[in-house]
């Protein structure tokens, strides 16, 4: 299985092949700008919804998304099941840019943005959610298909 999932992701990568919804993919393959969709943004605030609604995502499609935090509280995100099922090109924060081999959580002391961009690989349902709550209004629910 993993074997042709790779495969698959290399064949989507190759200059002139087709990526996700028949978009035509340049030299930068499943990085090319027609392949990539900006997600709402998250937002750490005490009391707060995490988000207005669910993101369902394509796999092999790039995303970026935005946390927003507003120094109301130290709160956090943790998902390792989905960041398990994404591959991070890189989190930006405030100019500096990460490029992490993996990830399990984020985490805000103070008031700050943190930009992450992301392609969605491994099918399945998945969720962010602030560490400690049990509200649904605290918790994203992910698809990817």
């Amino acid at each position: 299985m993993k074997h042709l999932l790779f495969a698959i992701a290399i064949a989507a990568a190759m200059p002139g092949s087709a990526g996700a919804e028949g978009v035509e993919l340049g030299l930068a393959g499943l990085l090319s700008s027609g392949n990539k969709e900006e997600l709402s943004p998250l937002t750490l605030s005490a009391g707060a919804p995490l988000s207005d609604a669910p993101w369902v995502l394509k796999s092999g499609r790039y995303y970026e998304f935005e946390i927003e935090a507003d120094g109301s509280q130290e709160l956090g995100l943790t998902g390792p099941e989905f960041f398990r099922a994404i591959w991070i090109d890189e989190i930006v924060i405030e100019g500096l840019e990460v490029r992490p081999l993996g990830l399990d959580s984020v985490e805000f002391d103070e008031a700050g943005t943190m930009e992450i961009g992301f392609i969605a690989i491994k099918p399945g349902k998945y969720f962010l959610a602030v560490p400690g709550t049990k509200g649904d209004t605290q918790r994203l629910d992910i698809t990817i298909e």
